[in-house]
């Protein structure tokens, strides 16, 4: 069953994601950022890309989802501060560092992007770079823009090592 927003409109973004039959799990959220694609090795790329999950409005989480090979193009012509839904799949593996240290790593594996359908619309998120109009929204749609500042600080970035992703 759908939470529903006063006046019956679906509220997916106070809703927590939810399993898709045959593919995984799937949420709704805004891109918060878009990296370039990489070329991991002769025959693996992946492109990487963060999205603001909202189903706590008190407590918005910034999750980092991952599209591989040939799905890497599905996020072409895509804009932070989107609202997308995705269907995607938790993957996990365990990788022992040269030195014998065992490590375990998770990835969210995304099969499908696109932009979040009609009537799955939230009033939070962040304007991204994208243009608004004085009363904060945003001219190509519907759905509102909420303007958020984000603070990136020195060492918030990962750290480059020999892991093997």
């Amino acid at each position: 069953m759908e939470a529903r927003e006063p006046g019956g409109a679906p509220n997916t973004m106070s809703d927590p994601p939810r399993i898709v039959q045959g593919m995984g799990i799937e949420t709704t959220g805004r891109l918060h950022a878009i990296f370039d694609t990489k070329q991991v090795s002769e025959r693996f790329t992946k492109r990487e890309f963060v999205v603001e999950i909202a189903d706590n409005p008190k407590y918005p989480q910034t999750v980092l989802f991952q599209l591989t090979g040939d799905r890497t193009s599905q996020l072409d012509g895509m804009n932070v501060g989107d609202l997308v839904t995705i269907e995607f799949s938790l993957r996990g593996r365990e990788w022992r560092s040269p030195a014998g240290e065992v490590k375990y790593f998770n990835s969210l594996d995304v099969w499908r992007i696109e932009p979040a359908r009609a009537g799955r619309s939230a009033n939070n998120g962040s304007s991204g770079g994208r243009r608004v109009d004085s009363r904060g929204a945003d001219p190509r749609g519907d759905v509102p823009v909420i303007p958020r500042e984000y603070e990136v600080r020195p060492g918030d970035e990962p750290a480059m090592d020999d892991i093997p992703f």
